[in-house]
């Protein structure tokens, strides 16, 4: 089993709790942060730790705790996300720095949180979730999509800054996938959805945290500053 911890944020539900529950199948000491403090029902996860990732003092806190109370932190996945769709004349400035300040500024506070003890230890692992959003764009999503295409030239960054002490620093790009968000699309939206996507499926939480899995791993050690999409062909690699 690893000793060092790692940390899934928004690890409570949907796509992070996939994760969680994968990386503890596979032997890692998993922390979820999460604003409720929470991890997921089904799953016995090493800790848990209350976490508003729009807040930097929040962030700050909660990374404290879990190293105080698990250990040094040797991979991170920020998970964490929110929506508020708009067309954007409609959109307010509460919409746009709201979701701007918890996808994008929440990463980057996180992986400036973690980066400094994995340069100690000369060695981590960075993935950021973004979405085939952020590169193929969406109607009534320029704030997500915004924060998303983003996290790309944070890892690619980040990459090129911590390459040296032998830190990666990647992107995971899902499409949609079966999560309770898509399952209240309606009939017609969830045609026109599918019919756009090649393999003609939504993909499972399970399927995203494969790769995750992989790129927290030992094997992953030479995949660096990558955008890796898994969303059935929807974006075509972007």
């Amino acid at each position: 089993m690893n000793t060092e911890v790692t940390v899934v944020t928004g690890g409570n539900r949907g796509i992070g709790a996939a994760i969680a529950r994968r990386l503890v199948e596979a032997g890692h000491r998993v922390v979820v942060a999460s604003r409720t403090g929470t991890g997921p029902d089904d799953c016995a996860v090493t800790g848990t730790v209350s976490m508003d990732v729009s807040s930097a003092g929040s962030i700050h806190d909660g990374l404290a705790d879990i190293e105080d109370a698990y250990g040094p932190i040797g991979a991170l996945v920020a998970n964490a996300g929110i929506t508020k769709d708009n067309l954007l004349l409609r959109m307010s400035d509460e919409e746009i720095d709201t979701v701007v300040q918890t996808n994008l500024a929440g990463s980057i506070r996180l992986c400036r949180g973690v980066a400094r003890g994995m340069i100690r230890a000369k060695t981590g692992r960075i993935v950021l979730i973004s979405s085939v959003v952020g590169l193929l764009g969406s109607a009534g999503q320029v704030n997500y999509a915004a924060s998303k295409a983003g996290l790309v030239g944070v890892a690619r960054s980040l990459a090129r800054e911590l390459g040296s002490r032998g830190i990666t620093v990647n992107v995971v790009a899902p499409g949609f996938v079966e999560t309770d968000m898509t399952a209240e699309l309606d009939d017609g939206r969830r045609d026109q959805i599918l019919g756009a996507i090649p393999l003609g499926r939504y993909a499972s939480a399970d399927e995203i945290a494969a790769l995750v899995e992989f790129l927290v791993g030992p094997e992953a050690g030479y995949i660096t500053g990558s955008v890796i999409p898994v969303d059935g062909g929807l974006g075509m690699g972007h």
